[in-house]
Parts: structure tokens; C-alpha cells; sequence
């Protein structure tokens, strides 16, 4: 019998390279859980108009506060508006900018295809 011993195709080598393959996933996996209880806890600060106005968001952007200063205050409605804007942008893009590090910190090395 030629065939014999073969099952379905899966050499030994095969074998590692899947057991190797499940390895890696749940190590991407148990480091996504670290990855997001780490961005909940983080406080990433936007600021607008020199400091007149800061945006507090997480790690993974969910507002925490906003400070807002006597002086920008008294700019008036429509500029502490534009103030307000202005930080939420610059926390929301700090904010993205460090998920994004952290994330190919975590995937770094594992040679995953897509990442």
C-alpha cells in the first residue's frame, strides 16, 4: 500500500506549522485583551487655542473631560465652540496615532499576513 500512514496529506512538518499558527493567534489575541484594558486606563490630552481649552479621551477615545478656561471663556460662544472642536480633533488623533503604535507594537514579529 502506497498510501499508507498519510491520512488526510498533513505531514508532521504541517502539523507544526499550524500548532505554530494557533501559537501565534492566541498570543495576538491575550495581547489585544492586555492591548485594551491598557488603552481604557490611558488619558490622552488634545489641546486647542495654547491651552485654553483640553479634551481628555482614553486610549481608545471615550471622552473623560474637558477643561476649559476662564480666558477662553471670555472669547465668546462661537471661538470657545471652534476651541472645543479643535481639541477634540487633536485628542482624537492622539489618541489614534497611539493605537496604532501600540497595535504594530503587538503584531510586531509575528509575521501575520495583513498586519
Amino acid at each position: 500500500m502506497t498510501g499508507k500512514g498519510q491520512g488526510f496529506g498533513f505531514g508532521l512538518g504541517k502539523m507544526k506549522e499550524l500548532a505554530d499558527a494557533f501559537k501565534k493567534a492566541q498570543q495576538v489575541q491575550e495581547g489585544a485583551k492586555r492591548l485594551q484594558e491598557e488603552l481604557e486606563q490611558m488619558e490622552i490630552q488634545g489641546e486647542s487655542g495654547g491651552g485654553l481649552v483640553k479634551v481628555i479621551v482614553s486610549g481608545n477615545q471615550e471622552p473623560k473631560r474637558v477643561e476649559i478656561s476662564p480666558d477662553a471663556l471670555a472669547q465668546g460662544a462661537d471661538l470657545l465652540s471652534d476651541l472645543v472642536t479643535a481639541a477634540m480633533k487633536d485628542a482624537y488623533n492622539k489618541s489614534t496615532a497611539t493605537m496604532r503604535e501600540r497595535m504594530e507594537d503587538l503584531t510586531s514579529g509575528l509575521e501575520l499576513p495583513g498586519f
